[in-house]
């Protein structure tokens, strides 16, 4: 099943699958856990600019989510978002992500009421390498459009940065 998250129920499993990654992969920059309290302000934030956070449930619990935000903070940029998407890793290579992304693009396409409104173009930003993550971004028409060499370093490594668009 596919929802909106609600923070109150949701931030605490949300933290707990993104703080897989902070820890032990690079698919995000962050090197410190994140707090539930900090998730449930994240979403909040999200969720008050009018945009999607969704959640993924299986059996109940929470397996993964994605969000749009916006891609930058300048007015010229309000019809780009950046959209971000985790799994637990137990979840993953079974369709999971490509039904929860899938949804959440369809929520961006049919956005209204929001100074998004029209979404024109969708970026994907991935630290390579993740083949997993460049294959889930192509099969829903995602093209890639940059590479940023070297541009963060975590567990001990320099890590390139792709950048991937749709256009809407």
């Amino acid at each position: 099943m596919i929802r909106d998250a609600v923070p109150a129920a949701d931030a605490a499993r949300i933290a707990e699958i993104y703080g897989h990654y902070v820890a032990h992969d690079t698919a995000t920059f962050e090197t410190e856990p994140v707090s539930t309290d900090e998730i449930w302000a994240r979403i909040g934030r999200v969720q008050d600019r009018g945009l999607p956070w969704l959640v993924a449930e299986a059996d109940g619990r929470v397996v993964g989510y994605a969000y749009a935000a916006p891609f930058r903070d300048r007015a010229a940029y309000r019809h780009t978002l950046e959209t971000t998407i985790y799994l637990d890793p137990f979840a993953r290579r079974i369709g999971l992500g490509t039904t929860l992304y899938t949804s959440l693009l369809d929520r961006l396409r049919g956005l209204e009421g929001t100074d998004h409104a029209p979404v024109r173009s969708v970026m994907g930003v991935i630290a390579l390498p993740h083949p997993g993550s460049v294959t889930l971004h192509e099969r829903l028409g995602f093209r890639h459009v940059g590479t940023i060499a070297d541009a963060g370093f975590k567990l001990d490594r320099w890590i390139n940065v792709g950048y991937w668009q749709l256009m809407l």
